[in-house]
């Protein structure tokens, strides 16, 4: 009921079920009232824990979560490459999920002098980092390995659009997708939070041979969204809402074209419009320097 569409387009793979759950509501309407059943986006606490240490507890739509343990773990720099990560178990645990993770012991040390540093940690606040130029430290700089027309951007609209199955049902969902450049849908993972449906695209990449393309999101460009880019090596973020200072701050520096605000037949291009062409780009083609 509440998002009263249907999703008319899913892609290989996915159950929407397990992002669903079903509440009894009373609907007001015209100045009366009524019982209807109503489809809900789900939401879980999901602890997170590598070698048996408690990592965090994110707030997740339960679906794809071997993929947002890939991209969760990936983006936020506790491993370099997918490899490093196994042994993922779901577990059921009291008042939600427990994601049981494996890695590398050198990914765990790595971690492990992190959060040694973050305990008592000042400064920006920034997950317990003291300057702000400790954020941006590790994060690439992009080459320029791909270009991409305007209007296979325009056209990854629809099919964004007709993928999303949960916010169909439920009207509660954030979207991320992966296009190729001609600007069809591959891949799509949703959850009620935007980092987290990026985490769950990111990590159904890496599991996948790297394809070439471009990512777009229902949400806002914040700064973590760019870093989780970053760090993925996907060079064209595409966002439907604004992008925030920071973050096209860090796309500049970083080599990263980021575009927001996109709508059918308007986009609004913050960094790097080199990457974008004018015309229709070949599926190899690089942009010049």
């Amino acid at each position: 009921m509440a998002g009263e569409r249907q999703g008319s387009s899913t892609l290989p793979g996915r159950d929407p079920c397990e992002g669903l759950s079903l509440a009894r509501v009373e609907v007001w309407q015209d100045g009366a009232s009524t019982v209807a059943g109503d489809q809900l986006a789900a939401e879980q606490p999901v602890a997170l824990f590598y070698r048996c240490v408690a990592h965090a507890v994110m707030m997740l739509t339960p679906g794809d979560l071997e993929d947002f343990a890939y991209g969760f773990s990936l983006s936020e720099g506790i491993i370099d490459r997918p490899e490093q990560l196994y042994d993922i178990e779901v577990r059921e645990a009291q008042g939600g999920l427990e994601l049981r993770m494996d890695l590398d012991s050198a990914c765990l040390a790595r971690l492990q002098q992190r959060r040694r540093q973050m305990v008592g940690a000042s400064g920006c606040g920034l997950c317990g980092l003291e300057t702000l130029a400790a954020v941006t430290a590790e994060l690439p700089v992009l080459p320029r390995r791909k270009a991409l027309s305007h209007s296979a951007l325009q056209r990854s609209l629809p099919g964004f659009e007709a993928h999303q199955v949960l916010g169909a049902l439920t009207g509660g969902m954030h979207a991320a997708a992966w296009c190729d450049l001609r600007g069809a849908v591959q891949v799509l993972r949703e959850d009620v939070g935007r980092h987290n449906a990026f985490d769950k695209l990111i990590g159904a990449l890496a599991r996948e041979p790297k394809r070439s393309g471009f990512a777009l999101l229902s949400s806002r460009a914040s700064y973590e969204l760019v870093q989780k880019a970053l760090r993925a090596d996907i060079e064209i973020l595409v966002t439907l809402s604004a992008a925030t200072s920071l973050a096209v701050e860090l796309a500049e520096r970083c080599g990263l074209t980021l575009v927001g605000f996109t709508r059918p037949g308007r986009h609004v291009v913050y960094s790097h419009p080199e990457r974008l062409c004018p015309t229709e780009c070949g599926p190899d083609e690089v942009p010049p320097a």
